[in-house]
């Protein structure tokens, strides 16, 4: 496994939701994406989320396209991601999708682990490239 460090920047911002419902906040925004460090790319994708009732509780989905460069080897992937809030507290999965790199980036696999603190975003992405 290889590991990538960095930080990024994101921009959310809404887009009208297909559904709505009194027990959930249904919402969907577009992400748009600046990675710096060992990966030097832009990402564009869709967020889905819901809040509940519960101060604290909430899940969202996303996938995002990823363009750039991955410790110097150009090419794109996705990811997924999968969140879940209880109570405030989160747990998050992000995964690169199977068979989703191109260029240098095919056969990439991987998982990226997000921290946020003090209102900046760092990354640590595990990853591999199969030959």
């Amino acid at each position: 496994m290889a590991l990538a460090t960095g930080t990024f920047e994101v921009k959310l911002n809404p887009l009208p939701a297909y559904a709505q419902s009194e027990d959930a906040n249904l919402g969907r925004m577009s992400l748009d994406k600046q990675f710096h460090g060992d990966l030097e790319a832009v990402s564009i994708g869709e967020m889905l989320s819901a809040q509940t009732s519960v101060k604290g509780s909430a899940g969202y989905v996303a996938i995002e396209r990823v363009n750039g460069m991955l410790h110097g080897k150009r090419g794109t992937f996705v990811f997924q991601h999968t969140g879940t809030m209880t109570r405030g507290v989160p747990q998050l999965s992000v995964t690169v999708v199977p068979d989703s790199g191109s260029g240098e980036l095919s056969g990439l696999s991987g998982q990226m682990a997000i921290q946020i603190a003090d209102g900046k975003h760092s990354y640590e992405f595990e990853y591999t490239i199969a030959s």
